[in-house]
């Protein structure tokens, strides 16, 4: 069992569509944070939401 200890607390994630970005966005949601997540690849965000299982909040293509 993973532990909630993001319960309720909320984050961004830059360069969300894959490698660290994504593993942390993942891992940050398993935790119960809510996440937002922004690339500027859709591809990568389009994998990102499926792979997610609804556990992310927000995703939004975006160059920084």
């Amino acid at each position: 069992m993973i532990a909630k200890r993001l319960l309720g607390k909320r984050v961004l994630i830059t360069a969300a569509g894959q490698g660290i970005g994504r593993a942390s966005a993942l891992a940050m949601a398993d935790q119960g944070a809510q996440v937002f997540a922004t690339d500027v690849n859709e591809a990568t965000l389009a994998t990102l939401a499926e792979g997610s299982a609804g556990k992310i909040g927000v995703i939004v293509k975006s160059g920084v």
